[in-house]
């Protein structure tokens, strides 16, 4: 008997911690599990060809929005080729709303409702261990499953109990499949708030895991020198205790190379976590904030608590030692959040400068209060994955379209950390980082920029052309540009709006000690240092001075070289 359990991720650097967490829990039956893991780059035929050649006795897939248009598509043409291997499917996306999904499916037999852990040992035991004759009777008595018997008729079994976090066994042991990957870990299930677009907010019951196991695991990631380790929590400083315990050991056990990702409420961060974290290892820890709206009216409707001007004060606070990369998210399309209040949202959040400004859009999930209540709110969204939000009784589909712009340009110009100077520049032209990047926008798509592949330094000429309309002295952005260019890499190709850098070869051999590891540059502006979150005045021209780009000595938090100013007289 093979039991296949099937991943189909949205990124190869992506790994399913699902899968593997199901295997872990039901290891009496491990040597009858097969595990694959693909992504959405991935053809369907490529995948349907890996499945097949499994000759596996039950499928399995793991469903989400990224995936379930694939899983859908490989399910319909598995059943033709194996009519008779049973097929399942589990996760957030099949959870809800399971009927619907076995009528429009048929070749889905079976489906896990919520979490699975249980649930599937229970399933492997029914296939593995009870005759056939008699399996359909054993499947009655599993919990937290739907499935269509031989009549046809589908059998729902009622919903399983919560996993107790603690029985889970640990999911992760040959770490080399893993390289170049980043590693997802649970501490704890469930969530105290109820946002309203969230499916986290159905599960009410927090449950964690015990303090030791987890202290045990995160030092085994540590050793191993993992990368990076994402927390799937909800919200990981509900619990002080829980948090303090987890901050403290990895700081105590840092070895200097592995990143820990928390998604935190800013408002519940407390005067002792706050110290603590300020003086953790600049990269050891990166926070992920969700704010998705500054609108009084829409928090209160979305169900959410938060006191915005301690937010921005624990933001500022948590900036200050420079050590801890942040990252916030808003969401447009919530309800009563016109175009006006999003675009005051979007400005506060982005006046915090942190180093990711995730603009995201509403996606109105099955299961959620914002699903339910859609009709009320006047919610027209796909009718495919992701089941993203067009238009509300507050936003117009082309006010949805403009925002879209102004998520693209912040991706290219801002998050992408490749145009950090010139932006703090170019800002200062505009009333508020929103209308920036709208224009920005309008502009690429009046010169018909948007859909092709641009190289960095063509996106730099293109803002040049933009920027043209709004800025006297161009000679100070293409400055800043360069600086920009060779603050992030040594670049192989020199743009042509760059000084020429024939008069200065001998001193750069002088200087760059450490060949293609460094770079020095001439500038004549003075450009706002890494430490410079905004600037208040605009560069002034001065005597000619040099930069020297350290490629080896980088920021932790944004992957900048280190720079060293020099002034000409200082020069060998």
């Amino acid at each position: 008997m093979k039991i296949l359990l099937n991943a189909i991720n949205a990124k190869y650097i992506h790994s399913n911690l699902a899968v593997y967490s199901l295997r872990a829990y039901a290891k009496e039956y491990r040597e009858h599990i097969r595990l694959l893991e693909y992504t959405i780059n991935n053809r369907v035929e490529e995948i349907l060809e890996g499945i097949y050649k499994e000759h596996a006795d039950v499928i399995c897939f793991s469903c989400y929005i990224w995936n379930i248009a694939y899983v859908k598509e490989l399910i319909e043409e598995l059943k033709k080729l194996c009519p008779n291997t049973p097929i399942w499917v589990g996760g957030p996306e099949v959870s809800y709303e399971v009927e619907t999904l076995l009528a429009e499916n048929p070749g889905i037999d079976g489906v896990f409702i919520g979490e699975g852990e249980h649930t599937f040992k229970k399933v492997c035991r029914c296939y593995i261990e009870a005759e056939e004759s008699e399996r359909e009777e054993e499947l009655l008595r599993v919990p937290g499953i739907a499935y269509r018997k031989r009549d046809k008729t589908v059998a729902f079994t009622g919903m399983a109990e919560p996993v107790d976090m603690s029985t889970i066994p640990f999911c992760y042991e040959d770490m080399e499949q893993f390289k170049n990957k980043i590693i997802y870990y649970e501490s704890s299930r469930g969530c105290p708030f109820s946002c309203s677009y969230c499916l986290s907010s159905i599960d009410k019951k927090m449950r964690f895991r015990d303090i030791e196991l987890v202290k045990k695991e995160l030092g085994f990631f540590i050793e191993q020198e993992v990368p990076q380790v994402k927390f799937v929590d909800r919200t990981f400083n509900c619990s002080h205790t829980h948090a303090m315990e987890i901050w403290r050991f990895i700081k105590e056990k840092d070895l200097g190379k592995t990143n820990f990702h928390f998604e935190v409420a800013a408002d519940l961060l407390t005067e002792e976590e706050l110290e603590y974290i300020a003086g953790m290892r600049p990269g050891l820890i990166q926070l992920e904030i969700g704010v998705q709206s500054t609108n009084d009216v829409t928090i209160q409707e979305i169900h959410r608590t938060m006191d915005l001007e301690k937010l921005k004060a624990v933001v500022r606070r948590i900036q200050a030692p420079g050590n801890i990369h942040q990252h916030l998210d808003l969401i447009a399309g919530l309800p009563y959040e016109d175009y006006q209040t999003f675009r005051k949202s979007f400005d506060e959040i982005y006046d915090l400068k942190p180093e990711q400004l995730q603009l995201g859009f509403l996606k109105v999930l099955k299961g959620s209060y914002m699903f339910e209540h859609a009709r009320e709110y006047g919610l027209i969204y796909q009718s495919k994955p992701p089941y993203e939000v067009m238009k509300t009784n507050w936003l117009s589909f082309d006010e949805v379209l403009k925002i879209k712009q102004v998520e693209e340009m912040l991706e290219v110009y801002y998050n992408s950390h490749q145009y950090e100077v010139t932006m703090k520049i170019l800002e200062q032209f505009f009333d508020g980082g929103f209308e920036m990047f709208q224009k920005m926008g309008e502009f690429y798509e009046m010169q018909g920029y948007f859909h092709l592949k641009h190289t960095r330094i063509r996106r730099c000429e293109i803002l040049l052309e933009f920027a043209k309309e709004y800025v006297t002295d161009m000679r100070m952005l293409e400055q800043s540009l360069t600086f920009d260019l060779y603050y992030r890499e040594n670049m192989k190709s020199r743009p042509a709006f760059a000084t020429d850098l024939e008069p200065y070869k001998e001193i750069s051999r002088k200087v760059c000690k450490k060949g293609k590891q460094s770079h020095l540059e001439p500038f004549t502006y003075r450009f706002p240092t890494e430490q410079e979150r905004s600037i208040e005045k605009l560069p002034e021209s001065c005597n000619e001075y040099f930069v020297l780009f350290d490629y080896e000595h980088r920021n932790p938090l944004t992957n900048q070289a280190g720079i060293q100013v020099i002034e000409k007289g200082e020069l060998p």
